[in-house]
């Protein structure tokens, strides 16, 4: 009997021995909306797989940045990773294309193109070795300055941030005539408390994360990109999972997804309520400027066709985005 019970504990401690850890890294910090959703995705995962599967969370950016973390996956450090737009351009470019300036108007139109794309996307990053299990995003964005900015003019006399080896922030400022100051997403808050810079684009629930809003007086209210961002995995760590495992995985991070993306859509409006309270004063374009901005941001979309994405691919996306503005 006492060989029954100790092979028995034996086969246990295998069982649980041989369950795959998933290694995940986001730069959200604990206790924030992707990190709660993170742990609940977990324990959905345990529960389904029977325990085979689990995550390992590390957060607030312990992993490095965007560069250090997809180096880390290439070695087999690390599993898989929240990545925001720069990040998963780095690894695949063509996804660059739902952060185009002035391109979507509402979320409505974000979730119809990048439908419409799915399959091409999880094709790309497939090419690159990376399984796209599920898209996320920070937000629409906004210019968050010192003075205020009604038009394409008011942009050229602000020293604006610009995300340092961001090559589709380049071409907007170029289009706008807007003279960057690069820097490192680490170094803004600095940069703002010492008027380095007096300019800023962010959603609003990313300004208040950063603390970037209690340095500038100004938000010009409009939708000037989607900040775009998605969860990958190394293809070489998922195939090593089973097929019912495989599509287990699939499923949960298709629910955490659905379930994240519409969370931070509901904090970017609480914390545009949250901002106006606490005084920062939201400015308009008027239509006229914005059709002028929207030319501009036109002449972008052409010029980065052929650099980060093929010229077929933005002619695919705007057939799709004028289909869904007929039908509406």
């Amino acid at each position: 009997m006492k060989k029954i019970v100790t092979l028995l504990a034996l086969m246990l401690v295998s069982l649980s021995a041989t369950a795959a850890e998933i290694k995940v890294a986001i730069v959200s910090p604990e206790g924030s909306t992707w990190t709660n959703l993170l742990r609940g995705w977990d324990k959905d995962l345990q529960a389904k797989s029977g325990g085979r599967m689990k995550l390992t969370i590390y957060a607030g950016g312990v992993a490095g940045d965007e560069k250090d973390v997809i180096r880390k996956i290439q070695i087999g450090q690390l599993h898989a990773a929240g990545f925001t737009g720069v990040g998963l351009g780095t690894i695949y470019p063509a996804v660059r294309i739902f952060e185009l300036p002035l391109f979507f108007k509402n979320y409505d139109e974000v979730d119809y193109v990048t439908g419409k794309l799915q399959k091409k996307m999880e094709d790309g990053f497939a090419s690159k070795g990376y399984v796209l299990l599920g898209w996320a995003e920070a937000g629409f964005v906004n210019i968050f300055s010192n003075t205020p900015i009604r038009s394409q003019k008011d942009m050229q006399g602000v020293k604006m941030w610009e995300w340092a080896g961001d090559p589709l922030v380049k071409a907007m400022y170029d289009g706008f005539k807007i003279v960057p100051v690069p820097l490192s997403l680490v170094d803004v808050l600095t940069a703002l408390s010492t008027n380095m810079i007096s300019a800023v684009y962010a959603p609003p629930l990313g300004a208040i994360a950063m603390q970037w809003h209690g340095k500038t007086k100004y938000v010009t209210e409009v939708n000037l990109a989607d900040s775009t961002g998605a969860l990958l995995m190394s293809k070489k760590e998922f195939d090593k999972l089973a097929p019912a495992d495989q599509k287990i995985l699939k499923d949960t991070a298709r629910e955490f997804s659905k379930k994240l993306v519409a969370a931070t859509r509901a904090d970017n409006a609480r914390s545009t309520v949250a901002l106006k309270k606490q005084g920062l004063q939201f400015v308009t374009i008027d239509p006229a400027e914005l059709a002028s901005l929207t030319k501009i941001s036109e002449g972008v979309w052409d010029k980065l066709a052929g650099q980060l994405y093929p010229a077929e691919l933005l002619a695919e996306a705007k057939s799709y985005l004028a289909e869904y503005r007929t039908r509406k």
